[in-house]
């Protein structure tokens, strides 16, 4: 109804004390006299307005903010979505790779399954074939002999990338917050200063639970060290993960959670989005892992940990336990030739004349003086063999990245495919394969399959926190898609630190040595405590969601924390629940 018809000369109901006449009008508006003659047509015509305003009010409000929206749109461009509305993405943000390529599916037949894939080797049958002896191998028990002619690389020069790198275990003998403070911090610094000095130098990173807080830590004109070693290819992100994941215990869920939480924060971060996976230390590799990847967009990955008799072969008797000697010019040709003919033997067991040796082990380069030891004297050794055209061969260091492009344009250019091969269908030349690689073994029939079960207790607290998650997940995308009212959205911003650290905390755990069971007692009591926290945070978070959603307040003086609880709860991080 009209504001105008209230003005006008209704009675009000259960009129008294000014008379029947007593207008809902005159009793809140100033008295006036009331006038002999009718109104005039002005007045008419304004009384005619106010009605048409106040009749219409909301529909006039609803299309002068729609009229605005499209002009902020016009003006400013639609906004983009926010991938972390909790972190500001830093002025120096820059995107070094390509975003990943969209993976196709694989075609359907008429009725829309999936065809089957026909693949060259499958693990099963490779296991049925092996002779699993206990041959001795050398230092590391292990492998076969390998030889070779020497006229295999007249045609093809040998292309030998040496990768530097540092494998930074987030929990395994002490707690990540221990490695942090006495190692990976340092090791970062490292390499930011050592590889600053000479472009010839190459490095490669993998944990992001470890570069977020060095980032975080590190001054300004660091980071900016940093992302020019990324611009210019001296360094490279492989994998971008929150850890290197464990791939016989962790879920898909916690798996497709880590990889996300360390690429995004990545992407955010620094603008960097990476398409090489590196895996070196996992007990084993799954199919599912390969599968995932895949979707994600990687391009190409890489692993190390197959059991013995699949990849090893005979390594010359290393003087273990020795300190290293200074390469000089009197025995740079005895070294270079020695390490040639490692490379050598071990490029026969691949189709390429082009071999990747990694440069690295747990924690290291972690000062300046053990990297320039070793950027140093490789570079003589180097540069002997590069100097020398008869020793066909190329040496020099690399990233994961400058070994597969170099893969690839072999490949294009030689066709390696053998006949009654199916191939890989992306890239030619390599056969396909089908299966796992459990159970791992390294030495001396010790197959690596007591993790599987070990530590149950954390196993299924991380198994509860995932489900946790995902259903404070959802809660959230109800509180921010569909709620309407202030407090959904001041609840979900407010929450939004904690959700990332039970992200985090639930990432952290499926190292390889966290839901593995293999860390020391006092780090896995660290991990058990970061997840019963989170825990406990997403339950207060998810009953006080409902309260909101339901439209429930509390006075601010009412202690109570939620009408709602959880159906089981935790005291402690090592006890069971109570119902």
């Amino acid at each position: 109804m009209p504001f105008s018809s209230y003005v006008g000369g209704n009675i009000r109901r259960g009129g008294g004390g000014g008379g029947a006449g007593t207008t809902w009008a005159q009793s809140l508006l100033p008295s006036f006299a009331a006038k002999s003659k009718l109104p005039s047509r002005k007045s008419r015509r304004r009384t005619a307005l106010i009605n048409f305003l106040f009749t219409n009010f909301f529909t006039i409000a609803l299309t002068i903010s729609l009229l605005f929206l499209l002009i902020t749109f016009l003006h400013f461009g639609i906004p983009k979505p926010l991938s972390s509305p909790f972190k500001p993405k830093s002025k120096s943000s820059f995107r070094v790779l390509k975003p990943r390529k969209t993976i196709p599916r694989k075609p359907q037949n008429d009725k829309g399954a999936v065809l089957g894939a026909v693949v060259d080797i499958t693990t099963k049958g490779l296991y049925d074939k092996i002779e699993f002896l206990d041959v001795d191998g050398g230092p590391w028990k292990q492998g076969w002999k390998v030889s070779y002619k020497g006229n295999e690389w007249d045609t093809e020069k040998l292309k030998v990338f040496v990768m530097p790198h540092s494998h930074n275990d987030p929990g395994w003998k002490l707690t990540v917050d221990e490695y942090y403070e006495r190692q990976s911090r340092h090791i970062l610094d490292t390499i930011v200063e050592t590889l600053s000095k000479d472009g010839r130098r190459r490095f490669i990173w993998e944990e992001m639970s470890y570069l977020e807080r060095w980032w975080r830590d590190a001054a300004e004109d660091k980071r900016e060290s940093f992302t020019n070693l990324l611009k210019n290819g001296q360094l490279e992100i492989v994998g971008g993960g929150w850890v290197m994941n464990d791939e016989a215990n962790s879920h898909y869920f916690a798996i497709i959670e880590q990889i996300a939480e360390g690429n995004m924060w990545l992407n955010d971060t620094i603008g960097v989005v990476p398409k090489n996976s590196w895996a070196i230390d996992p007990f084993g590799y799954s199919a599912t892992m390969a599968y995932l990847l895949r979707r994600m967009g990687f391009e190409n990955m890489l692993i190390q940990r197959t059991h013995m008799r699949v990849h090893g072969f005979y390594y010359e008797m290393c003087p273990w336990g020795l300190h290293p000697v200074e390469t000089s010019l009197e025995n740079v040709q005895e070294r270079a030739q020695t390490l040639l003919d490692q490379y050598r033997k071990k490029s026969t067991l691949y189709r390429t004349n082009t071999l990747l040796v990694p440069l690295g082990d747990d924690f290291r380069y972690i000062s300046v003086d053990e990297a320039e030891a070793q950027f140093r004297n490789y570079q003589k050794l180097f540069d002997y063999i590069n100097s020398n055209p008869s020793l066909n061969a190329e040496v020099k260091f690399g990233t994961l990245e400058e070994y597969f492009q170099t893969v690839h344009e072999e490949a294009d250019r030689i066709n390696y495919s053998r006949p009654g091969e199916a191939g890989s269908g992306q890239i030619g030349g390599f056969p396909s394969l089908s299966g796992d690689f459990f159970t791992y073994s390294d030495r001396q029939q010790d197959y690596w399959s007591g993790y599987y079960v070990s530590r149950p207790f954390f196993k299924a607290v991380d198994r509860v926190l995932e489900q946790t998650l995902r259903a404070t997940e959802m809660m959230m995308a109800l509180l921010l898609g569909y709620c309407q009212r202030v407090q959904c959205e001041k609840l979900a911003t407010g929450f939004g630190y904690k959700l990332t650290a039970a992200r985090r905390n639930l990432a952290l755990f499926q190292h390889h040595d966290g839901v593995t069971g293999t860390a020391k007692d006092h780090v896995v009591r660290d991990y058990g405590i970061r997840m019963h926290t989170s825990l406990h945070d997403l339950q207060i978070f998810m009953s006080k969601a409902i309260e909101v959603l339901l439209g429930i307040h509390h006075e601010k003086s009412d202690h109570n924390p939620s009408q709602f609880e959880a159906e089981q709860v935790r005291s402690k991080y090592d006890v069971q629940p109570c119902p």
